[in-house]
């Protein structure tokens, strides 16, 4: 557990609450009495399916329903997908006539998300292990419930630094979970890999911790968590492995927003470049918030107003800078070390505005 998180969300909680205000926060409708209760981004889950999440927390904004269901139960479904979805894909997804929807990942499992987007009915296949089951369930599956229920998700990995969050967003394939571990090695904690969600409180915005897990390469695992032999097959597509993390490595309650990082895409970085960070004006930094969202395939005018209103929200409160550096391995350090010195310059430049 993190202290100083701790610390900062105990004097910050109430006020929280207090300014939640929204409908979509906080659900209403009665969930079947399941085996599992556990919290996950400030949701609580009800579940009957075990998950490696804690059974405590912080899940007072939803509750979301998770239920395992056997193939018969996803038949219907299968029907109304696009018919060039029937073969083919690894991923396939569609929109039903009663507005739930359903996502299957090939040799992973299959879920189905309410209309409301309070309960999520899934099933795994039976050549997916289970952790990588999980990535997908609590992530892509989750994420259709989260933002049917009001959220906002992020593609983002945030770290803990000084009890504060620090936020890397990019696309797939940026280094966000590389860069994260090398933060792991000096100490810091992960608050969540891939899925971010923030909620606004008097001061600014808390972000909401994940599963404690985090995916890398082996070649990562090795050089900054020390070991690649505990690591999980993400999918068939990657090479990526899937790693747990203990209590030392890992933040289990919120941590209040401290800066925002994007990150470069690789291809417009030259190698031998320096970091260079650049401050984002409002405008581009309320692109890179939207660019980064983590679910497109829910689409209506309601979640785009929220999504509009709730980014320009973040943006008014949170700086979000661009960061270009290598994709070498070892100039990660580096990269940290220019993180945490900008960190500690904003630190200086807030503490002398104060006085």
């Amino acid at each position: 557990m993190c202290v100083e998180s701790q610390a900062r969300f105990l004097r910050y909680h109430p006020l929280m609450l207090k300014e939640q205000t929204s409908p979509l926060d906080t659900v209403t409708d009665p969930v079947a009495v399941s085996s599992y209760q556990y919290c996950v981004y400030g949701v609580t889950l009800q579940s009957d399916i075990p998950l490696a999440l804690s059974t405590d927390g912080f899940g007072e904004f939803a509750q979301i329903e998770l239920r395992n269901a056997p193939a018969s139960c996803f038949s219907d479904a299968q029907r109304e997908l696009p018919a060039e979805q029937h073969s083919g894909s690894w991923f396939k997804f569609g929109r039903l006539r009663d507005h739930s929807s359903y996502v299957r990942w090939e040799g992973l499992g299959e879920f189905l998300v309410s209309a409301r987007g309070h309960q999520i009915t899934a099933r795994q296949f039976d050549e997916a292990n289970p952790e990588s089951f999980q990535v997908y369930l609590l992530g892509q599956a989750l994420s259709f419930a989260l933002v049917k229920c009001g959220f906002e998700p992020l593609h983002a990995t945030t770290v803990v630094v000084n009890g504060e969050a620090v936020v890397f967003l990019g696309g797939s394939g940026f280094g966000k979970s590389s860069l994260a571990a090398c933060f792991l090695e000096a100490g810091c904690r992960m608050l969540t890999d891939d899925l971010l969600i923030l909620k606004k409180f008097a001061g600014g915005f808390l972000a909401y911790p994940g599963p404690p897990r985090i995916k890398l390469f082996p070649k990562v695992a090795r050089r900054f968590l020390g070991n690649a032999s505990n690591g999980v097959a993400m999918n068939s597509e990657t090479k990526k492995l899937i790693f747990p993390l203990g209590t030392i490595r890992r933040c289990s309650i919120p941590a209040p927003l401290k800066s925002i990082y994007t990150l470069a895409a690789p291809r417009e970085v030259f190698r031998k470049q320096p970091v260079r960070i650049e401050t984002l004006s409002p405008r581009r930094s309320f692109l890179e918030l939207v660019k980064n969202t983590f679910n497109y395939r829910v689409v209506n005018s309601e979640r785009l107003e929220r999504q509009f209103n709730e980014t320009a929200r973040v943006v008014s409160v949170a700086p979000v800078k661009k960061i270009s550096y290598p994709r070498v391995l070892t100039y990660l350090p580096a990269v940290r070390d220019a993180i945490l010195e900008d960190l500690d310059s904003r630190k200086d430049e807030q503490e002398a505005c104060d006085d």
